[in-house]
């Protein structure tokens, strides 16, 4: 099958790229509202991009109505947003954070997750989070029905158990973090494995023969 994307219209686009691109590692993605509380809200369309500078991108729709969502309209605010990674323990909690409350509510409240402050930005982080990036808007770029947020990582909250002794490289059996593929459909990294690529030398040696 054979899809135009140039004539496509966008349902199908997302359906399209939402089932075959993944899994998607979710960003549940914290900021702070102008009334003071904490506004959390669970986004796929994230990844990292860069390490030097230590960049992530967000890429944020508008609500049906048209109108931004809390999120984006904290960030354009502070310039600041925090990305927590989602695990198992977590993962309840992230799906009540994506419900849709009221913008005055304190969602890391409603979920029942522990909040702390970040250590460089007037924000909260989710402190049973795997992990949490603080990060500052590098740039925004727009397009009508999407605003794709660069986000330099500035500081990074790492749950102690998710290193190993050395606290260099993470512990697979402990850090497996969930992504989601399409709909309600999510995967979980605990059936990991190595794949370890030949030498040149060998490869082509092997071609040889």
């Amino acid at each position: 099958m054979q899809f135009d994307f140039t004539t496509l219209e966008p349902d199908s686009r997302y359906r399209l790229l939402t089932n075959f691109i993944g899994p998607r590692p979710i960003a549940l993605v914290t900021t702070r509202s102008q009334a003071g509380h904490s506004n959390a809200a669970p986004m796929s369309f994230f990844n990292v991009f860069s390490h030097d500078p230590a960049i992530v991108v967000l890429g944020v729709q508008p609500r049906q109505s048209g109108e931004e969502k809390d999120t984006m309209i904290n960030i354009r605010r502070t310039g600041e947003f925090v990305v927590n990674m989602v695990d198992m323990t977590i993962a309840q909690q992230m799906l009540v954070c994506g419900l849709g409350f009221d913008s005055e509510i304190d969602e890391l409240e409603m979920a029942g997750l522990q909040a702390e402050k970040c250590a460089k930005l007037d924000a909260n982080y989710v402190a049973t989070a795997p992990c949490s990036l603080e990060c500052r808007v590098e740039r925004l770029i727009e397009y009508p029905r999407r605003v794709l947020i660069l986000g330099e990582v500035v500081h990074m909250h790492v749950r102690r158990d998710c290193l190993d002794a050395e606290g260099r490289y993470v512990n697979p059996e402990v850090y497996q973090p969930i992504a989601r593929l399409h709909a309600d459909n999510y995967i979980t990294s605990d059936r990991q494995f190595v794949l370890e690529p030949p030498s040149i030398s060998d490869f082509i040696k092997s071609r040889r023969d």
